[in-house]
Order: C-alpha cells, then structure tokens, then sequence
C-alpha cells in the first residue's frame, strides 16, 4: 500500500479506519497501464465523484474513469467542517451578478441539494452521519444584528425564506453560549461527516460502474482537438483526443473534468488571479457527550457568526464539539503548501475564540486540529466551463467554503454540460466562467494581509463595543462586498 502522510485530518482519518481495507492494508486501484475512457475525472472529492455519480445515472453506458493523486475524499472534501448549507444567504450576491430570475433558481437549487443528498444517502446506506438539524446564523455583537435584514427581505419577495427570527434566549438555547445575542433559524441545512460522505461517494461510483484509481497523480493534459497533433492510433485520433499522463499509464480520453479545487493552479496558472487560497482552521474535543447536553448542545444543529472570517461549530453524534474558523492564512502565489497537511498553525486563535464561545469548557484540550485550503472566488460563488471554448477539458471550482452541499450542483452542472445537455444546468450564471479577479502578487498578497488585518481589528472593536477606525472599517466593507466566507 502506498504511505499516506503520517497526518490526516480529523474526519477523513476517522472514515479510513472504519474501512476494511485500509485496516488489513490492502493497497488502493492505481493505474498502471495505458487506458481509454469516455470521461476521465481528475480528482476524487465531492465535485469529481458527483460528476461520476450522475453521469452514470443519466447514461450508465458512459465509460467514466476518476484518477486522484492521493485516496479520494483525502483533500478538502474529507477535512471541512461538514456544515451542510445553502446559498440563501448569497441571493443579493447571485441577483447582483445573474439577475433575479437565476439568483432564484440557485437558491431553490441549493437547497434541493440538502434533500437530494439526505435521500443519496438513505438509498445507498453512507453512514454519513448526516443530521437535518438546520442551522443559526447569529450576531454576537451589536454590529453584527440586522446584517440578514436586506437579505431576507428579498427572499421574503420570492417567498423563499426558511429563516426565522429567534431572540437572544432561545438563540442562546440552542447555540449552547451566551455570546449570541440574536439570530436567525433555517430548517433546511445539515451537519455530516465529511471524510465517510467522500468515502461513501466513492464506494457508490464504483457499485454504478465508475473506475477509479488512487495514488494516480496527473502529471500532464493535453486536448489535441485544439491542434493539428496526430496521434498514432486512429481511434483515439478521431475520438479520445484528451492525453493524460500519469507516473505508469497514458489515459486517452473523449472528454475530461478538472475537479482540482484549490489544486487547479498547479496545471492551469491561467486562473491564478481568479481565486485565492486561504486556509480554514478547526479543532474537535475528545467525546464529551454529558457536559454538551447540559449546555443544550444536543443535535446536529450547525452554528456560524456573521463575521467576515466565519466561526462555525457543531456537535458530532459521539458527543464532541467541532469549531472552526476561516480567513486565517492566505498563500501566497495560492500555492498550496505542507501547512495545509498539518496541525492548524493558528491553534492559540482557536482556543481564544472557544473559550470565549463556551467559557465552561475551558479545561477541556483538544484532541486534535487541522486546517484545509480552501478555494476563495472574488464572488464567493463557484464558476464552472471550458479551458478553451472549443475543446474538451471541462472545469468547476471556487466553491470558497460552501462546498458540501453545493458541489451535489456542480455535479449536475458538469454532468450536463459534459452530455451536452440544452437545460437549467448547463445554462446558468455559473456555466459562464469567472466573475472578477485578484490583482497580480505581490500586489495581491500585500492586499490580502492589509484587509485581513483590518478585518481582525474591526472585528476586535466589535467586540469590545468600540468604534472601529474608519480605515478598517472602509477595508471590511471593501471585503464583505464580494460576500462572506463561510462553511
């Protein structure tokens, strides 16, 4: 079996113990030969398997073929914090960018996702401990109250509002800490494991007929349909056009699908100005089911603060308490570097804002933290379409940390758009690239610190009931234009 990295990330290492053949070290399918698909997927997390998934269910003919550098599930679909929401809260982004009649669409989508994958579940048994427990958005301090009003008043419009109002008591209640003063409630949201979702995705796309191969890094892509490269065979001159090297086969494919995520910088710089690469940051205590019961903390139930670098927390089924925040490194040239493989580097910031949210658990360590890159678009929405217009390498990433449930649309997205469907999916404002752009480094790392750190000032005055100076308060408005980062 090929050596993982000695660190995992708490919820994919606890999905890998539980399967049996990573406990008697049988070693992943890795491709060692030359191979023809019809579709080559390259990456293994959520985007990639729902794209195989519903690929197969719409034409199960298809040959479909996923290969993934390490073991699927093992980049940021296996380490996020497994809040699952939808895009609600981003209606006024998506009216602004796609107009009302798309921005509806989306978010009637988004939230068909959390049905869609609670029924995905229940039919194939992914113990993906997946709770319908909805999910509160909270204000902890006085700026933060009324940041939803605008919101969810243009929902109320289209009479697509799930959001209830709960005063600071029964917010409290529920949330478990008395930092809340208010917030609003959603019934349509989940909480899962993330890393047994990935790995019950992958156990799927291969019962469906999907092959997949781990530990099978792409090294290079070419799509000769855009030159005049004649390939020796006259089969794949004619039809499998896209050219995948691996490390120990050459994959010849009709089309294929980049579901890389953060990764997709390091093939393709062309969108190195589109997104940047910024960590989220969590820890998880050991099981302390009796002590979360007597804080209320009893259910599913999904926590986020209306910060501009989010805290979100939740509960686990064995009785351990998640808290995560994002907004903490951004890389610079969005490499994705060693960090993200490793204990989070920001475990002081952690603990300060969990013993701050829940002062009775101090004493209570961690028992373990990790980080994850997450892939932030200059919209905060995900963008999706051709590397080149007339070629056949098809793209989807920039989820910027709402991606466990919206990459379920992603799927039918590429799905769509790869059988070339004429339909609601292939055709949306997503489907059109995307939308803005980072300055060049070092302008844009200079950048990023200056309002991160403005943001962590504000933020800091907000708290405390103080005023904020105008200059970071300018910065942080400047930020939460192109919408919140969240999980």
């Amino acid at each position: 079996m090929t050596k993982q990295p000695e660190f995992q990330p708490f919820w994919f290492q606890q999905a890998m113990d539980l399967e049996s053949d990573y406990r008697n070290n049988v070693s992943p399918q890795t491709l060692t030969a030359d191979t023809v698909a019809d579709v080559c997927i390259v990456g293994g997390g959520y985007t990639g398997l729902w794209t195989a998934i519903q690929l197969k269910q719409q034409q199960p003919t298809l040959d479909v073929m996923i290969i993934e550098k390490s073991l699927c599930g093992s980049g940021a679909s296996g380490r996020n914090g497994g809040c699952m929401l939808t895009w609600s809260t981003k209606y006024l982004s998506m009216q602004r960018l796609y107009g009302e009649a798309q921005a509806v669409e989306l978010v009637k989508a988004s939230e068909q996702a959390v049905d869609e994958i609670e029924a995905f579940c229940l039919k194939y048994q992914i113990d993906a401990e997946l709770r319908r427990d909805g999910t509160l958005f909270t204000a902890t301090n006085t700026a933060q109250t009324g940041g939803l009003d605008a919101t969810l008043a243009a929902l109320d419009k289209h009479e697509l509002n799930s959001w209830q109002a709960w005063q600071a008591q029964k917010v409290q209640q529920h949330a478990g800490s008395k930092l809340h003063q208010a917030g609003h409630f959603s019934p349509v949201a989940a909480s899962v494991q993330p890393g047994k979702l990935a790995r019950g995705l992958k156990r799927v796309a291969e019962q469906l007929g999907v092959r997949i191969y781990e530990n099978t890094p792409m090294l290079a892509i070419k799509d000769n349909s855009l030159n005049s490269i004649n390939l020796s065979n006259s089969t794949q001159d004619t039809k499998h056009k896209v050219v995948i090297n691996t490390p120990q086969g050459t994959i010849y494919a009709t089309k294929s699908v980049m579901a890389l995520n953060a990764w997709m910088l390091e093939q393709f710089p062309q969108f190195k100005n589109k997104i940047v690469v910024v960590s989220s940051d969590m820890a998880i205590t050991k099981p302390i089911p009796e002590k979360l019961k007597k804080m209320g903390l009893v259910d599913g139930k999904t926590v986020l603060d209306s910060r501009t670098f989010v805290h979100y927390y939740r509960t686990t089924p064995d009785g351990r308490l998640m808290l995560g925040k994002g907004g903490n490194h951004f890389s610079y040239g969005n490499a994705v570097r060693p960090l993200f493989d490793q204990p989070t580097g920001y475990g002081k910031l952690l603990r300060e804002s969990f013993d701050k949210l829940f002062p009775m658990l101090v004493d209570e360590e961690f028992a373990v933290t990790w980080t994850g890159p997450s892939d932030r678009s200059a919209t905060g929405l995900p963008f999706f379409g051709k590397i080149e217009d007339s070629g056949n390498i098809y793209y989807g990433f920039g989820y910027s940390g709402s991606g466990v449930g919206q990459t379920w649309i992603g799927g039918k997205i590429l799905s769509s758009m790869l059988l070339g469907n004429n339909d609601k999916w292939s055709h949306n404002g997503l489907t059109t690239g995307p939308k803005g752009s980072f300055p060049p480094e070092p302008v844009r790392w200079i950048g990023t610190m200056l309002v991160r750190n403005a943001i962590r000032r504000k933020e800091r005055c907000e708290d405390n009931e103080t005023r904020p100076f105008w200059f970071d308060k300018q910065l942080a408005k400047f930020a939460n234009a192109a919408g919140k980062a969240d999980k």
